[in-house]
């Protein structure tokens, strides 16, 4: 029979500031307007994270002021 599958679209892309591990062996980073902290520590191995910049797809983040929150309820 006959695929009647669409196209796929390009999706676009840009520079994105992310946060990558420094450490050797891990491989972790994050996009800067989803981290919590203005400079995150690995989520994965907990070492420093540098900035940087990464081709990445565009995403939307519609909670701009991630970095201003609390990270939860304290006891």
């Amino acid at each position: 029979m006959y695929n009647r599958k669409k196209p796929l679209e390009e999706i676009p892309q840009a520079d994105a500031a992310i946060w990558e591990c420094t450490s050797d062996t891990c491989k972790g980073w994050m996009r800067d307007n989803f981290a919590f902290d203005t400079v995150p520590t690995c989520p994965i191995c907990a070492s420093e994270m540098v900035s940087t910049t990464r081709m990445l797809p565009l995403l939307e983040n519609s909670n701009s002021n991630m970095k201003t929150m609390s990270k939860g309820n304290r006891i």
